[in-house]
């Protein structure tokens, strides 16, 4: 399973809402590149990029800041936030982003996630972020009437390459993630899903390996690894890709 840090990009800051709350926002720091190349350095596989302002505005607002971390690192960068437009897709591919993820879009323009995933397949993810099982919009400042599961199993037939499941009322809340919602979700369709919201320790991230028979490939990771609840590093060789070669070590023979 990808342990994914999390970078949530507010005013060129890193840090931590409550619940998706604008209004809760806490600092953890103000330099993102640096951040970035921190959470590389402990062996994370992928860094996950998602600018506030762009998805409370509609439009990308910290691509600067966004660039400066694609170049900074040499792992692969998933970006989230304002992207309704083919051009702002295409905005962020050419500052060297591997992955766009859309929310708002669709459930909004559906149609746009068919042409951008046929434009780009396999760099298109679409962020479900819902309350009550529905999907939140707009930065998770409206809450549309389309289930998550619904939105999934359309989404899936559309050629993206992953599905990012919020649960709104886990994020930053350090409660633990949602197991029933994320097993309901990842057994309706077949493509993979990334866990996000309330993944507040390493217990947490063993629960998640738990369901990746099922199709649950990620695990994003924000404050916790901010307030040191969960160590980056420590999570990576415990559940990430690398604890295959403590199984299967480079001799072929399997440590029983």
């Amino acid at each position: 399973m990808e342990v994914i840090p999390a970078i949530d990009l507010l005013g060129g800051q890193c840090v931590r809402l409550y619940q998706g709350d604008y209004q809760q926002a806490q600092v953890f720091n103000n330099d993102p590149v640096q951040v970035a190349r921190t959470w590389a350095e402990q062996g994370a596989t992928r860094l996950h990029v998602v600018d506030l302002d762009g998805a409370k505005q509609g439009e990308s607002v910290n691509l600067g800041a966004i660039a400066k971390i694609a170049a900074a690192i040499d792992i692969p960068v998933q970006v989230g936030g304002g992207l309704r437009t083919v051009d702002s897709v295409a905005q962020l591919f050419d500052v060297g982003i591997e992955r766009a993820i859309l929310g708002t879009a669709a459930v909004d323009n559906p149609d746009l996630v068919t042409e951008l995933c046929a434009k780009y397949p396999g760099r298109i993810a679409v962020g479900i972020d819902a309350r009550d099982g529905k999907v939140a919009t707009k930065g998770w400042l409206e809450t549309s009437a389309v289930l998550a599961t619904d939105l999934a199993k359309q989404m899936a037939t559309q050629g993206v390459a992953a599905i990012i499941y919020t649960d709104i009322y886990r994020d930053g809340t350090m409660a633990g993630p949602n197991l029933e919602a994320l097993r309901e979700l990842a057994a309706t369709i077949e493509i993979p899903v990334i866990a996000s919201g309330g993944v507040s320790s390493l217990a947490d991230l063993v629960n998640l390996v738990a369901l990746e028979g099922i199709g649950v490939t990620g695990a994003i990771v924000g404050r916790a690894i901010y307030t040191g609840d969960i160590n980056l590093a420590e999570a990576v060789k415990a559940v990430g890709p690398q604890r295959l070669q403590d199984v299967f070590p480079d001799d072929g023979t399997a440590i029983a």
